[in-house]
């Protein structure tokens, strides 16, 4: 499939943003939490959109993908502030998610 490295890097970014919202659920200071998990339900909203655009073939993807790249940076700062391990596994995703961003980008 045409784009699949990227879409993978789309795929599992989505996965471990969701994971990461559901887990800083169960963390005992919630409120601590809440703008990560915000940031983890909007980045998994926009890489499961661009995932799904981009498998359609759609050409004018350019706007979607740098919008996704910007939205994983600061996901991944926001993660990267908790020590929880599904923060910083969310966070690595999310860096990683970026640089497919970029890379498909460039």
């Amino acid at each position: 499939m045409k784009h699949s490295r990227l879409i993978d890097a789309l795929n599992n970014c989505a996965a471990h943003c969701n994971y990461c919202a559901d887990a800083c659920l169960d963390e005992g200071d919630i409120k601590m939490m809440v703008d990560c998990i915000r940031t983890d339900r909007t980045c998994a909203e926009i890489c499961s959109a661009t995932a799904n655009l981009l498998a359609s073939n759609y050409s004018d993807v350019r706007g979607m993908v740098e919008q996704c790249r910007d939205i994983c940076k600061k996901c991944a700062d926001v993660c990267e502030k908790h020590d929880h391990k599904h923060c910083q596994e969310c966070a690595d995703a999310c860096r990683k998610c970026a640089e497919a961003c970029e890379d498909f980008l460039s």
